[in-house]
């Protein structure tokens, strides 16, 4: 890469969320100068290591894949903030999260070169929030990753199932999409399966439903198995309330399974005109969604032409070339 003087906070490679981000723009732009600490990225002495690594790094400037600044550093920056989850949604927050935010990361986005981030939601959100120029936010947007295609092998667990991509955290909405399949009628005929591991909070809420046999959990997967879980779904129900992006949307849309998403946030944006909207605080709208999906093999099948044709537009190809052409002016400069 040419980019030979940027330093790159390596930390944030992984497999989920922002990790996959850093991962694939480190595929693609192959950073040397690398900021490798043992330390989890996200604490309030984070932002001090990376200015005082960044000092004697022999870098001429830092991209950052996430949300830590460098602090105490003079040299030019770039950062991203997908987005503000942390101070938006109430369960995701707390003190010291809004502390770190109003202490670090808003000064911070004013002594950017630039900060870049996934979504227009959230850069409006960025801007709005941080009350800076909007001209210093610049969207990149996230990738679908080639793992995820219409040819992959469907899973076939031996029954029919609705797929959630999705974690525990709480405005995730997965109460309501338990509470929504109930209502619906149609864990008679099939199950809702969950990625990970079931908490104490989501069995209680299944025991009392009594669909411990018609709602299931994955467990740990790697891409692989995340990739044939959305292609043999009868449709991949993303019913979150907040979202920077929704990477599941777009991937199961290249898997072509149909997608029954939420009206809110960066999810519209992301879908296009590809799924179906629902209002996901009414279970009644979720449930509804569901059965038509469920019963009309018409919507079902335009829903995956769709989503295979909006899929396209979200390539990591693309997302890393919009951040070589920030970086390219950075190192201008």
């Amino acid at each position: 890469m040419e980019h030979s003087h940027i330093a790159f906070d390596s930390r944030w490679i992984g497999q989920h969320g922002i990790g996959r981000f850093a991962t694939e723009l480190q595929d693609r732009l192959n950073f040397t100068c690398l900021f490798d600490d043992p330390n989890p990225p996200a604490s309030f002495s984070s932002s001090v290591r990376l200015g005082r690594w960044l000092a004697g790094s022999g870098a001429k400037a830092l991209y950052s894949p996430g949300y830590i600044p460098p602090s105490g550093s003079r040299l030019p920056f770039v950062f991203t903030i997908h987005d503000l989850n942390h101070i938006d949604v109430e369960h995701n927050s707390s003190t010291l999260k809004r502390l770190y935010y109003q202490l670090i990361i808003r000064p911070a986005i004013h002594r950017a070169e630039q900060v870049l981030t996934v979504s227009e939601f959230s850069r409006g959100r960025i801007v709005e929030w941080a009350g800076c120029d909007p001209e210093r936010v610049t969207v990149v947007g996230n990738g679908v990753s080639d793992i995820f295609h219409a040819e992959v092998s469907p899973m076939q667990p031996g029954y029919a199932y609705f797929f959630c991509c999705s974690n525990r955290k709480g405005h995730k909405n997965e109460k309501r999409l338990i509470e929504a399949f109930k209502l619906s009628g149609l864990h008679r005929d099939c199950k809702l399966v969950f990625t990970g591991k079931a908490n104490n909070a989501l069995q209680q809420l299944i025991s009392r439903e009594g669909l411990q046999q018609q709602v299931l959990f994955t467990g740990h997967l790697c891409e692989t198995e995340l990739a044939s879980w959305y292609r043999g779904a009868i449709a991949t129900v993303f019913p979150s309330l907040y979202e920077g992006f929704g990477l599941p949307v777009a991937e199961s849309m290249a898997c072509g399974t149909p997608v029954i998403t939420s009206e809110l946030t960066s999810m519209p944006e992301v879908g296009g005109n590809a799924a179906l909207y629902i209002d996901p605080h009414d279970s009644d709208s979720i449930s509804l969604a569901m059965i038509a999906v469920a019963e009309n093999a018409e919507l079902s099948s335009r829903l995956c032409n769709r989503g295979l044709t909006q899929s396209r537009n979200f390539t990591w190809d693309r997302t890393a070339s919009l951040v070589r052409d920030v970086l390219t002016q950075l190192q201008a400069q």
